[in-house]
């Protein structure tokens, strides 16, 4: 990570490069880069923008999705959504860029790992886009997103995520509530249990699923109400 104050001139130019666009006030990309522990002086750090970014961010990936994936139903593109503009696919796009070799952050910061750095990458990605937007405009913004996020959402139209995650995303997105799973029956002998679970979602039908085990069957009764809803769609192997 970065301890001068400013960017040198040399990575300034590898990263607007990257970004795709060369900041008239250089001070917004710095600022973009500079975590609150960093010793700067007070608000010269990426929180407020951070929070700008996050709304622009929202706002053209779900753009996208709508354009992109144009017989999707409003459920199915909240789970996109909120799937494209996790922390985890912000860190992803942290690390594609390598912005850990530009963050400013204090010391105690420089020695967070694992998913609270991650976290760090992905704020800054959020303020990197608000530096642009306020640099720059909505369509360089959007022209950024689009580069680093359009090829993750069709890669993540491929493959299915976790049934209960997604039923979970979708419910809290739809209707602001969390799915309720309850075990219904336990059969079979202890070799070869059969659990019976529903899964209930204010709002929707219940659906069930049984299988050899309480966490499968689960996701069989998430699934075949992710399937019902229309958020996926049933798969030749009766996923």
């Amino acid at each position: 990570m970065s301890k001068s104050p400013t960017l040198s001139a040399a990575d300034r130019t590898k990263l607007e490069a990257l970004i795709g666009h060369v900041f008239a006030e250089k001070e917004r990309l710095d600022r973009a880069l500079t975590h609150a522990s960093a010793r700067t002086q007070k608000g010269a750090n990426y929180e407020r923008l951070e929070f700008l970014g996050d709304r622009v961010l929202g706002l053209c990936v779900a753009e996208m999705l709508f354009r992109t994936f144009g017989t999707a139903t409003e459920g199915e593109l909240s789970v996109r959504l909120n799937q494209l503009v996790s922390a985890d696919t912000c860190a992803e796009v942290a690390d594609e860029l390598g912005l850990h070799l530009y963050i400013r952050t204090g010391a105690d910061v420089k020695k967070l790992t694992g998913k609270r750095m991650m976290n760090v990458r992905a704020d800054v990605v959020e303020s990197l886009i608000a530096a642009i937007y306020l640099d720059a405009g909505l369509e360089v913004a959007r022209h950024f997103i689009v580069k680093y996020w359009e090829k993750r959402a069709v890669r993540a139209d491929g493959a299915r995520r976790d049934a209960k995650t997604e039923l979970q995303e979708w419910s809290h997105a739809k209707f602001g509530v969390t799915p309720n799973y309850r075990v219904e029956e336990r059969t079979g002998p202890d070799h070869d249990p059969r659990f019976t679970v529903t899964v209930e979602v204010a709002g929707v039908k219940p659906e069930t699923g049984v299988e050899r085990s309480k966490r499968a069957a689960e996701q069989v009764a998430a699934t075949k109400m992710l399937e019902r809803e229309g958020i996926w769609q049933k798969s030749s192997a009766g996923n």
